[in-house]
């Protein structure tokens, strides 16, 4: 009713052009029309295409004939034009000097043009004669409202839970693409269920996909397979009913998001993808370059399309990898790109401190040195985690995690305890590829690989904590400074240790 309100208020405030940027002209249309119907006083309702003009025929294949038939109806008449296809005029000298003229007629008089456009481009010259009007994607109760008349036409087998999680799935798809989508769980499977919940996460994937913008994660990896980390975890999982409507009728705010910062490889981008499973919510992820664009302007509309996406998809978790590269400089003066980044920057900035849409942000940062410092500020994440090298209690459960992955019926048969304590200094990545590497070497000799094979396989490996050991003591002291929470309760006890009897016993 939001987008209703206010195409009545602007209407009856004399507004003269309105643009309505949407996919949905079916839906728009539809609105427009309730509004034209219901609005005191009942206005007439007209419609252009370049195809067939209005109604009587005027204007077809002339834009200019169509504003001057607006022209001419009646000034004392209550009337909306709704102009499908007149963006792709507008830069047109005659067009533009046309609508110019008739916004100055429409403001004394009873009549209102709308032009409907699947994308917003208005010419500077028209900006100040035009007003925009967004009209965002179904509601839960739109959603909820579709479902009961498709509950007249066929059977539903969806209890109150699947209900919601249906509706969840539906979120931020146009209102033709939920009908399809419902449309095809019924011919799929006769009836209404929870299988139409994946389906309808497909067309999510489908939406996202055609953006080229964001792209639609999979959630296959969960809570469990993340080894170590107990306090990020138990973080998480307090806030798994956090998004859910039990939490906001007893006044939760949405969790806003969290960075993550450590070494690499030690499991962050592993870490977002199991909050989503967790949560069951979709996973999104940005990468920061796909925001820049060659063209003028081009990279500020992306990035307010990625958040337009972003909110419409809600309640979602947008996962950021290595936000310290995509905007590394931006605190050292460099202005290369005319500003570009910043302005980029700026905008994502102020979105995740004022966002209201449910939308999680799960940022990594491999480095603070390059990080801007606003990003740090309170307000831009609930937390900020420190992911440091594991422990040997940790790597224990790294080894658990992989080898049961891989030879789920001969865990027993490896000695899980000296694998931990050989592989010092080694991060969850490199665990992982010491057991592929013994893997591989096993079977070439067509045997089955053993705990001798993962330790020889260690001794040919040098890991990231010797060949960037300055990189990774640096961030170890920053991070023993205080300044971000650690994911681990043994990196928190090391750090307690090093604060008592000084940094030496810090973790290299």
């Amino acid at each position: 009713m939001v987008f209703e309100h206010e195409l009545d208020l602007l209407i009856r405030s004399s507004y003269p052009i309105l643009y309505i940027p949407t996919s949905e002209e079916e839906r728009a249309e539809q609105l427009i029309a309730a509004v034209a119907q219901d609005g005191t006083p009942y206005r007439a309702l007209h419609i252009w295409d370049f195809a067939r003009g209005f109604d009587s025929g005027a204007g077809r294949n002339n834009p200019v004939q169509a504003l001057d038939e607006i022209e001419r109806a009646r000034i004392d008449s209550p009337a909306i034009f709704v102009m499908r296809d007149l963006h792709r005029f507008l830069d047109d000298v005659h067009v533009a000097r046309k609508i110019r003229n008739l916004a100055r007629h429409l403001r004394n008089s009873r009549k209102t043009m709308i032009i409907l456009a699947p994308t917003l481009r208005i010419p500077a010259d028209l900006a100040e004669d035009i007003t925009v009007l967004d009209l965002n994607p179904p509601t839960p109760e739109e959603i909820n409202a579709e479902l009961d008349t498709l509950l007249q036409q066929v059977t539903v087998r969806l209890s109150p839970g699947g209900r919601d999680a249906l509706v969840k799935a539906c979120q931020g798809l146009t209102m033709t693409r939920i009908r399809l989508g419902l449309a095809r769980a019924v011919a799929s499977y006769g009836k209404l269920d929870e299988r139409a919940i994946p389906l309808m996460l497909e067309e999510k994937k489908q939406r996202i996909r055609r953006t080229e913008v964001l792209e639609f994660w999979p959630t296959t990896e969960t809570i469990e397979d993340i080894g170590g980390m107990d306090i990020l975890k138990s973080w998480l999982e307090r806030r798994s009913a956090a998004f859910t409507a039990e939490a906001r009728a007893y006044g939760l705010p949405s969790p806003r998001g969290i960075l993550l910062v450590g070494i690499q490889g030690t499991g962050k981008s592993l870490s977002a993808k199991a909050t989503a499973s967790l949560w069951q919510l979709p996973l999104l992820r940005l990468d920061v370059g796909r925001l820049m664009g060659g063209l003028v302007g081009e990279s500020e509309a992306r990035t307010r399309e990625m958040i337009r996406i972003a909110e419409a998809m809600a309640p979602c978790v947008l996962f950021i990898d290595e936000l310290d590269k995509g905007f590394a400089g931006l605190g050292s003066g460099f202005v290369g790109d005319s500003g570009t980044s910043a302005r980029v920057f700026g905008t994502i900035l102020t979105w995740m401190e004022e966002k209201t849409a449910p939308v999680f942000i799960a940022a990594t940062a491999n480095s603070v040195d390059t990080l801007p410092p606003e990003v740090l500020r309170k307000g831009r994440f609930d937390e900020i985690f420190f992911i440091d090298l594991p422990s040997e209690r940790e790597r224990r459960e790294i080894f658990t995690v992989h080898l049961t992955k891989v030879r789920p019926n001969r865990i027993r048969e490896f000695d899980l305890d000296q694998l931990a304590f050989q592989s010092e200094g080694f991060n969850g990545a490199e665990i992982e590829q010491v057991i592929y590497e013994a893997m591989h070497t096993a079977f070439d000799q067509r045997r089955e690989f053993d705990t001798e094979d993962i330790l020889r396989a260690m001794s040919f490996t040098v890991p990231l904590s010797k060949t960037a050991s300055e990189r990774i003591h640096r961030l170890q002291e920053w991070a023993a400074s205080g300044r971000c929470r650690p994911a681990s309760s043994d990196a928190a006890q090391a750090g307690l240790m090093g604060q008592l009897f000084g940094n030496a016993s810090l973790p290299r």
